[in-house]
């Protein structure tokens, strides 16, 4: 990861977090409390945590110390009247995002969000930055659609966003028609306390709520065109199966693909790994140098060994190889909880600084 570029801004913009004490809201609190762009001025939380001190309200999880530099800040309601800066992100429950963010959007914030609750909307740009940055062309129409004079960004379901990175090029230089995709998703994904040890220990859980139709659609989504100020989806098929594992941290992905015209493994391969994603997603700070990793050894990827690649910003790609029915098939692997979540959100925020569209508040 970078630390600084020379397109830094002049001076470090005030963020929030939104939901600041659960497992994603102190990822976002460990990437931003020294971030070179952004100062981390507040964090917001449930009414039960309202009014203490972070160190008391945040039951720290990880091996990590709780960064000193915000372990004595007061914990804020999440109420747009109480929070001052302009760019927020969100790590809310979904039941707590339905409400919050419009309301953050309607007083002006820039909402950056984890949340599921709008990323389907097709006014809200779905965005990874190396893949689809043309998408935040639509806030203006968003905002003129729902009188807002902020605005909300989503970033996708952690296994989409791993899916989604290696089959950018491939349906940019090939062209996808149907995706079968197979998720081994790590328990951090389930968050804090997440999943029961008697459940997980020694098992596999074949069902994620709702998980199956958030990845199906979110990686048509991602790979879409803009059209009069909305997303068109990806004409593709996707047929998804989500499973928990007993992993910690990184989702692995098995996926088989159908191209519109018949194509070597090798001509895939070649085309991960030339990939270098957007121009104007390169040199941010939480850009990793490849976004997309291909490995040479049949037994890769692995999460124990390679799920913090890239500062866990890295997706790993190995075992392409043909398919019998389809094409092609391979295996992906991302940390869920950074390129999946806080670190997808983050990134999208520094894209939007660099594109001139968070102003100079």
């Amino acid at each position: 990861m970078t630390t600084d570029t020379p397109t830094s801004p002049a001076r470090r913009r005030r963020v929030a977090v939104l939901g600041a004490t659960g497992a994603v809201g102190q990822s976002f609190v460990r990437l931003l409390a020294n971030h070179p762009w952004f100062e981390l001025a507040e964090l917001a939380a449930s009414e039960r945590s309202a009014g203490k001190s972070y160190a008391e309200a945040a039951r720290w999880i990880g091996g990590d110390p709780l960064p000193a530099s915000v372990a004595g800040m007061q914990v804020l309601p999440c109420d747009p009247g109480a929070i001052t800066a302009d760019i927020v992100f969100s790590a809310l429950d979904s039941s707590a995002a339905e409400d919050a963010e419009p309301a953050f959007a309607r007083a002006g914030k820039t909402v950056l969000t984890n949340a599921k609750n709008y990323r389907m909307d097709p006014d809200v740009p779905l965005v990874i930055a190396e893949v689809n940055p043309q998408h935040l062309s639509i806030l203006d129409a968003q905002r003129k659609a729902r009188g807002w004079s902020g605005a909300i960004v989503a970033n996708g379901n952690c296994a989409a966003i791993v899916a989604s990175l290696p089959l950018a090029p491939i349906h940019e230089r090939f062209g996808i028609t149907k995706v079968v995709t197979m998720t081994m998703q790590a328990v951090s994904g389930a968050g804090y306390p997440g999943v029961p040890s008697l459940d997980i220990l020694g098992n596999v859980i074949p069902y994620i709520k709702d998980e199956e139709p958030k990845i199906e659609v979110e990686m048509q989504k991602f790979l879409g065109s803009v059209s009069g100020g909305t997303i068109q989806h990806a004409g593709f098929l996707v047929s998804a199966h989500a499973n928990r594992v007993p992993v910690e941290h990184g989702h692995t992905v098995c996926m088989s693909i159908e191209l519109e015209s018949r194509v070597e493994a090798a001509e895939v391969e070649r085309a991960i790994a030339e990939w270098r994603g957007a121009e104007e997603a390169r040199g941010l700070p939480s850009s990793p140098e490849r976004a997309l990793l291909l490995s040479d050894q049949p037994d890769q990827p692995q999460p124990r060994r390679q799920v913090n690649t890239g500062h866990g910003m890295t997706v790993v790609v190995g075992r392409v190889r043909a398919d019998p029915i389809f094409t092609v098939k391979l295996v992906a692997m991302g940390h869920n909880v950074i390129r999946g979540a806080a670190g997808a959100s983050v990134l999208n925020a520094e894209l939007m600084v660099r594109r001139g569209l968070l102003g100079d508040r």
